[in-house]
């Protein structure tokens, strides 16, 4: 049994690694979790005494093995219970992040497992991402940013990397959600953006945007 805080950070961690080529900096860690690179390094040695992660001076955090399995429970069932908010109590997308943060640290795995069977075992959650198993096991899906696409490209939306109400809402407006089809129509060698076709409407977006939508092709 974790605290609060130390799921947090073990959370945090898991998603700085999959865009880490080493190991996840103390200052990338403080930038996640809005805090003092000091405070990082405390919460860091504590994790490591506990044996959840490895921490090599100039190289960075990584998870171990049964720091890994505990941040995916966490992630599991953040997951679930965004799944749950929207199917069941009707919130919208922009709405399940930040009440899904709280319920993520309950600690019965009973009561997520009776969740995921009530949903039906979902793969993914509202904005994309991957539910992990009981197991930890996550399905893999082939995607790249729209922003990698060229002239002409199309493909299909299956997930966001970015989850704030603002942008989830700036989609919503533009009528694209999970399953949108996207054309890219134009391409500006300059900055990125592009003008795109999503079910019959075209309208230009940011680079900045583009960064942040998922497309299976």
């Amino acid at each position: 049994m974790y605290s609060k805080s130390e799921e947090n950070y073990l959370k945090a961690i898991y998603h700085l690694e999959a865009i880490a080529k080493h190991g996840v900096s103390t200052n990338a860690i403080a930038g996640e979790m809005e805090t003092k690179p000091s405070s990082v390094t405390d919460m860091v040695k504590k994790l490591a005494d506990k044996q959840l992660v490895n921490y090599v001076k100039y190289k960075g955090t990584t998870l171990t093995e049964k720091g890994k399995k505990a941040a995916l429970g966490v992630v599991r069932k953040h997951r679930i219970w965004e799944v749950f908010l929207l199917e069941t109590l009707d919130f919208q997308w922009d709405e399940v992040h930040d009440i899904a943060e709280q319920l993520e640290h309950i600690k019965s795995q009973e009561l997520i497992n009776r969740l995921d069977k009530f949903l039906d075992y979902p793969d993914y959650d509202p904005h994309g991402d991957p539910i992990p198993d009981k197991n930890g096991n996550i399905k893999s899906a082939e995607k790249k940013l729209l922003a990698e696409l060229k002239k002409g490209n199309q493909g299909q939306l299956v997930g966001v990397r970015e989850t704030s109400p603002d942008f989830l809402q700036f989609l919503d407006k533009r009528s694209i959600a999970i399953g949108s089809k996207i054309k890219v129509l134009g391409k500006e060698f300059f900055d990125g953006s592009m003008v795109i076709q999503v079910q019959g409407e075209q309208f230009f977006i940011s680079k900045k945007i583009a960064e942040n939508l998922y497309i299976h092709i």
